[in-house]
């Protein structure tokens, strides 16, 4: 069904899990720059709006003042030092969020050329769930899914059957 259709397993199945549990005529606000995934997301019908590169530990006037009534976040809070003040900030009711997950045999991912593609946290599950409990939210769904590479050696064996990435639908606690 998608194939040729997303560069990326990721892609596919992160739609896929916005379809299931998010109305395309609900307006998004979607954190981090317009990228490939958005318009996948414009494509599949959402009504989406980007924030515009600001650096959120710093600045989420553009989270606050926000109409939309989600908002998505795809592999965005690990590049974070404060996620718990984005989290907060928030003032939708419902929220689709993907991370990376920490990998017990690699080290957080760092680029050596770009300085802010860097990953300041990778979460087990339970420390992402926590997170969002702590910031007024409860997962109404979730999944995880495998990142396998076609290279040879341990780690790319490993990536076959240990899942790479975390995605969740909160919505906010009254």
């Amino acid at each position: 069904m998608y194939e040729g259709k997303f560069p990326h397993k990721r892609y596919r199945l992160t739609i896929d899990f916005l379809k299931e549990n998010i109305s395309p005529s609900s307006t998004i606000l979607d954190l981090g720059i317009e990228n490939p995934f958005t318009t996948i997301m414009k494509d599949n019908g959402f009504q989406v709006e980007n924030t515009k590169g600001e650096d959120l530990d710093l600045e989420t006037s553009a989270i606050s003042n926000s109409s939309a009534e989600v908002v998505t976040a795809f592999e965005i809070f690990e590049h974070l030092l404060s996620p718990l003040t984005v989290l907060k900030s928030i003032k939708a009711d419902k929220l689709v969020a993907s991370v990376p997950l920490r990998l017990w045999f690699a080290t957080a991912y760092r680029s050596k050329t770009d300085m802010w593609d860097r990953h300041y946290h990778e979460f087990e599950d339970w420390q992402f769930d926590w997170l969002l409990e702590k910031s007024g939210w409860k997962i109404m769904a979730r999944k995880k899914w495998t990142n396998p590479t076609k290279k040879i050696g341990l780690r790319p064996i490993l990536r076959w059957f240990t899942p790479r990435y975390y995605i969740v639908y909160a919505e906010r606690m009254s």
